[in-house]
Protein backbone atom coordinates (compact mmCIF):
# COMPACT_ATOMS: atom_id res chain seq x y z
CA UNK A 1 0.00 0.00 0.00
CA UNK A 2 1.14 3.48 -0.80
CA UNK A 3 -0.38 5.43 2.07
CA UNK A 4 -2.42 7.89 0.07
CA UNK A 5 -5.35 9.77 1.54
CA UNK A 6 -7.96 8.23 -0.74
CA UNK A 7 -6.93 4.74 0.35
CA UNK A 8 -7.34 5.36 4.06
CA UNK A 9 -9.93 3.26 5.83
CA UNK A 10 -11.26 5.47 8.64
CA UNK A 11 -13.02 3.21 11.13
CA UNK A 12 -14.01 5.81 13.73
CA UNK A 13 -13.60 9.55 14.18
CA UNK A 14 -14.73 12.19 16.66
CA UNK A 15 -13.39 15.61 17.61
CA UNK A 16 -10.38 14.21 19.46
CA UNK A 17 -9.67 10.64 18.25
CA UNK A 18 -9.43 8.81 14.94
CA UNK A 19 -9.18 5.04 14.40
CA UNK A 20 -7.62 3.88 11.14
CA UNK A 21 -7.10 0.48 9.51
CA UNK A 22 -3.42 -0.31 8.95
CA UNK A 23 -2.63 -2.80 6.19
CA UNK A 24 0.20 -5.25 6.78
CA UNK A 25 3.49 -3.96 5.44
CA UNK A 26 2.83 -0.31 6.27
CA UNK A 27 4.79 1.54 8.95
CA UNK A 28 2.76 3.32 11.62
CA UNK A 29 5.45 6.00 11.99
CA UNK A 30 8.18 6.93 9.53
CA UNK A 31 11.69 5.55 10.04
CA UNK A 32 15.10 5.59 8.38
CA UNK A 33 13.75 3.69 5.35
CA UNK A 34 11.86 6.78 4.23
CA UNK A 35 8.81 4.67 3.35
CA UNK A 36 5.45 6.39 3.52
CA UNK A 37 3.87 5.80 6.92
CA UNK A 38 0.29 5.63 8.14
CA UNK A 39 0.78 8.81 10.20
CA UNK A 40 1.70 10.73 7.04
CA UNK A 41 -1.49 9.62 5.33
CA UNK A 42 -3.69 10.44 8.33
CA UNK A 43 -2.15 13.91 8.65
CA UNK A 44 -2.82 14.54 4.97
CA UNK A 45 -6.40 13.31 5.40
CA UNK A 46 -6.99 15.70 8.32
CA UNK A 47 -5.32 18.58 6.50
CA UNK A 48 -7.62 18.17 3.51
CA UNK A 49 -10.81 17.35 5.38
CA UNK A 50 -10.58 20.30 7.76
CA UNK A 51 -8.64 22.63 5.43
CA UNK A 52 -5.90 23.03 8.03
CA UNK A 53 -3.00 25.36 7.22
CA UNK A 54 0.57 24.45 8.14
CA UNK A 55 1.51 21.42 10.21
CA UNK A 56 -1.24 19.08 11.41
CA UNK A 57 -1.14 17.71 14.95
CA UNK A 58 -1.48 13.94 15.27
CA UNK A 59 -0.68 12.14 18.51
CA UNK A 60 0.87 8.68 18.32
CA UNK A 61 -0.31 6.61 21.31
CA UNK A 62 0.47 3.02 20.29
CA UNK A 63 1.94 1.04 17.40
CA UNK A 64 1.55 -2.14 15.40
CA UNK A 65 4.54 -3.99 13.95
CA UNK A 66 5.04 -3.44 10.24
CA UNK A 67 3.94 -6.96 9.13
CA UNK A 68 0.82 -6.81 11.34
CA UNK A 69 -2.55 -5.48 10.16
CA UNK A 70 -5.34 -3.91 12.16
CA UNK A 71 -6.72 -0.94 14.05
CA UNK A 72 -4.51 1.98 15.08
CA UNK A 73 -5.72 4.86 17.25
CA UNK A 74 -4.40 8.42 16.97
CA UNK A 75 -5.11 11.57 18.95
CA UNK A 76 -6.35 14.38 16.70
CA UNK A 77 -5.81 16.86 19.53
CA UNK A 78 -3.44 17.05 22.49
CA UNK A 79 -6.40 16.25 24.76
CA UNK A 80 -7.28 13.19 22.70
CA UNK A 81 -3.69 11.95 22.69
CA UNK A 82 -3.28 12.55 26.42
CA UNK A 83 -6.53 10.81 27.38
CA UNK A 84 -5.74 7.82 25.17
CA UNK A 85 -2.20 7.57 26.55
CA UNK A 86 -3.58 7.56 30.09
CA UNK A 87 -5.92 4.70 29.20
CA UNK A 88 -3.11 2.67 27.64
CA UNK A 89 -0.86 3.19 30.66
CA UNK A 90 -3.66 2.13 33.01
CA UNK A 91 -4.44 -0.93 30.83
CA UNK A 92 -7.99 0.35 30.30
CA UNK A 93 -7.89 -0.07 26.53
CA UNK A 94 -9.14 -3.53 25.55
CA UNK A 95 -7.23 -4.90 22.56
CA UNK A 96 -8.29 -8.08 20.78
CA UNK A 97 -6.07 -9.70 18.16
CA UNK A 98 -6.64 -12.67 15.89
CA UNK A 99 -3.70 -14.94 15.11
CA UNK A 100 -3.30 -17.99 12.93
CA UNK A 101 -0.53 -20.15 14.34
CA UNK A 102 1.27 -23.18 12.99
CA UNK A 103 0.09 -26.47 14.41
CA UNK A 104 -2.98 -27.63 16.25
CA UNK A 105 -2.97 -26.17 19.75
CA UNK A 106 -2.78 -29.23 21.98
CA UNK A 107 -4.88 -29.82 25.06
CA UNK A 108 -7.44 -27.15 24.31
CA UNK A 109 -10.59 -27.52 22.27
CA UNK A 110 -12.59 -24.86 20.51
CA UNK A 111 -13.68 -22.22 23.01
CA UNK A 112 -10.91 -23.12 25.45
CA UNK A 113 -7.58 -21.38 25.94
CA UNK A 114 -4.89 -20.31 28.33
CA UNK A 115 -3.13 -17.42 30.00
CA UNK A 116 0.53 -16.88 29.08
CA UNK A 117 2.77 -15.14 31.61
CA UNK A 118 6.40 -14.56 30.69
CA UNK A 119 9.27 -12.09 30.94
CA UNK A 120 10.65 -10.38 27.84
CA UNK A 121 13.98 -8.78 27.00
CA UNK A 122 14.28 -6.76 23.78
CA UNK A 123 17.37 -7.04 21.58
CA UNK A 124 17.32 -3.64 19.90
CA UNK A 125 20.12 -4.46 17.46
CA UNK A 126 18.32 -7.51 16.08
CA UNK A 127 14.82 -6.15 16.74
CA UNK A 128 13.78 -9.37 18.40
CA UNK A 129 12.46 -10.32 21.83
CA UNK A 130 13.73 -13.13 24.03
CA UNK A 131 11.22 -14.87 26.29
CA UNK A 132 11.87 -16.25 29.77
CA UNK A 133 9.61 -18.33 31.98
CA UNK A 134 10.99 -16.73 35.15
CA UNK A 135 11.81 -13.15 36.10
CA UNK A 136 15.16 -11.89 34.81
CA UNK A 137 17.14 -8.73 35.42
CA UNK A 138 16.04 -6.13 32.89
CA UNK A 139 13.06 -8.19 31.71
CA UNK A 140 9.50 -6.86 31.41
CA UNK A 141 6.52 -8.85 32.61
CA UNK A 142 4.19 -9.85 29.77
CA UNK A 143 0.73 -11.38 29.98
CA UNK A 144 -1.89 -12.35 27.43
CA UNK A 145 -4.78 -14.74 27.21
CA UNK A 146 -6.11 -16.61 24.21
CA UNK A 147 -9.09 -18.69 23.20
CA UNK A 148 -9.06 -21.25 20.39
CA UNK A 149 -11.60 -20.18 17.75
CA UNK A 150 -10.95 -23.14 15.51
CA UNK A 151 -8.28 -25.54 14.28
CA UNK A 152 -7.43 -27.98 11.54
CA UNK A 153 -4.49 -30.34 11.09
CA UNK A 154 -2.10 -27.55 10.07
CA UNK A 155 -3.24 -24.35 11.79
CA UNK A 156 -5.09 -22.93 14.79
CA UNK A 157 -7.00 -19.65 14.88
CA UNK A 158 -6.69 -17.85 18.22
CA UNK A 159 -8.50 -14.88 19.72
CA UNK A 160 -5.87 -13.10 21.79
CA UNK A 161 -6.39 -10.45 24.46
CA UNK A 162 -3.38 -8.44 25.57
CA UNK A 163 -3.04 -7.69 29.26
CA UNK A 164 0.28 -5.87 28.78
CA UNK A 165 1.53 -4.13 25.66
CA UNK A 166 5.14 -5.20 25.08
CA UNK A 167 7.12 -5.09 21.86
CA UNK A 168 6.54 -8.25 19.78
CA UNK A 169 4.69 -9.71 22.75
CA UNK A 170 2.13 -11.89 20.99
CA UNK A 171 4.63 -13.05 18.39
CA UNK A 172 7.29 -13.99 20.92
CA UNK A 173 5.05 -15.57 23.57
CA UNK A 174 3.13 -17.78 21.14
CA UNK A 175 6.38 -18.92 19.52
CA UNK A 176 7.86 -19.65 22.94
CA UNK A 177 5.06 -22.13 23.73
CA UNK A 178 5.50 -23.83 20.37
CA UNK A 179 3.00 -22.04 18.13
CA UNK A 180 4.70 -19.45 15.89
CA UNK A 181 2.39 -17.16 13.95
CA UNK A 182 2.06 -18.14 10.29
CA UNK A 183 4.51 -16.14 8.19
CA UNK A 184 6.55 -14.92 11.17
CA UNK A 185 9.94 -16.37 10.25
CA UNK A 186 11.64 -14.05 12.74
CA UNK A 187 10.07 -16.20 15.46
CA UNK A 188 10.37 -19.61 13.88
CA UNK A 189 7.54 -19.90 11.33
CA UNK A 190 8.20 -22.40 8.55
CA UNK A 191 7.37 -20.14 5.59
CA UNK A 192 6.33 -16.65 4.59
CA UNK A 193 2.94 -15.48 3.37
CA UNK A 194 2.62 -14.17 -0.22
CA UNK A 195 2.55 -10.50 0.84
CA UNK A 196 5.30 -10.88 3.48
CA UNK A 197 2.77 -10.22 6.24
CA UNK A 198 2.29 -12.36 9.32
CA UNK A 199 -1.08 -13.81 10.31
CA UNK A 200 -1.67 -11.41 13.20
CA UNK A 201 -4.47 -8.86 13.07
CA UNK A 202 -5.56 -6.23 15.61
CA UNK A 203 -9.26 -6.75 15.01
CA UNK A 204 -11.04 -5.09 17.96
CA UNK A 205 -10.32 -2.22 20.31
CA UNK A 206 -12.42 -0.66 23.05
CA UNK A 207 -11.61 2.69 24.64
CA UNK A 208 -13.22 5.69 26.30
CA UNK A 209 -13.83 8.89 24.39
CA UNK A 210 -11.70 11.88 25.40
CA UNK A 211 -14.84 13.74 26.48
CA UNK A 212 -18.23 12.54 27.67
CA UNK A 213 -17.09 9.22 29.07
CA UNK A 214 -18.77 6.98 26.48
CA UNK A 215 -17.05 3.74 25.56
CA UNK A 216 -16.25 3.12 21.89
CA UNK A 217 -15.84 -0.34 20.36
CA UNK A 218 -14.15 -0.48 16.94
CA UNK A 219 -13.98 -3.63 14.80
CA UNK A 220 -12.11 -4.41 11.59
CA UNK A 221 -12.41 -7.74 9.72
CA UNK A 222 -9.32 -9.85 9.10
CA UNK A 223 -7.44 -9.29 5.80
CA UNK A 224 -8.78 -10.68 2.54
CA UNK A 225 -5.67 -12.86 2.22
CA UNK A 226 -6.78 -14.84 5.26
CA UNK A 227 -10.03 -15.78 3.54
CA UNK A 228 -8.03 -17.33 0.71
CA UNK A 229 -5.33 -18.93 2.84
CA UNK A 230 -7.44 -20.11 5.80
CA UNK A 231 -11.04 -20.16 4.53
CA UNK A 232 -12.39 -22.78 6.92
CA UNK A 233 -10.92 -21.01 9.95
CA UNK A 234 -11.92 -17.48 8.95
CA UNK A 235 -15.47 -18.66 8.36
CA UNK A 236 -15.70 -19.26 12.11
CA UNK A 237 -15.30 -15.53 12.75
CA UNK A 238 -18.48 -14.61 10.89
Amino acid sequence: MQAKTRELDILYEDNHIVAVAKPAGVLVQGDETGDVALMDAVKEYLKRKYNKPGQVFLGLVHRLDRPVSGIVLFGKTSKGASRLSEQFRAHKVKKIYFAVVEGRVEGEGVGEGAVLQHYLIKNHEKNTVRVFAEAQEGAQYAELSYVVVGADEKYSLLRVELKTGRSHQIRAQLAFVGYPIVGDMKYGAAATLPDQSIALHAGEITFQRATGGEMVHVVQPVPALWKKKFPDLVRLLV
